[in-house]
């Protein structure tokens, strides 16, 4: 495998993460799980990662992003997969709108 196929550029991951005011190390601190600063950056930019990582990183976005809601938004949180997240993914639909638009803050 060279490096080029394994170098897919930014992902919804780091958009969505602007979106949510999430930093690298919301995630890091929401992890139940090792995850670490350096394996968020990887996945923010495109490097490509193990399945198990991207869910191990989805689980933490969740996570991070439910801390942000109040109390009475976050029965309507839907999780986010790994679909959502990483533009390499099995099943990723680039078409597909974010579930949880209505929920998310203001664009600054």
């Amino acid at each position: 495998m060279t490096d080029a196929t394994r170098e897919h550029g930014p992902q919804p991951l780091d958009r969505l993460m602007d979106r949510w005011q999430l930093r690298n190390h919301d995630l890091v601190e929401a992890s139940t799980e090792q995850l670490n600063h350096k394996q968020v950056q990887k996945g923010r930019h495109g490097r490509q990662l193990t399945l198990h990582l991207m869910l191990k990183i989805a689980r933490a976005f969740n996570a991070a992003a439910m801390e942000r809601l109040p109390k009475e938004q976050q029965p309507a949180f839907k999780e986010y997969q790994h679909k959502h997240l990483f533009s390499y993914a099995k099943g990723h639909d680039p078409e597909a709108g974010d579930p949880n638009e209505e929920l998310l803050p203001p664009a600054p």
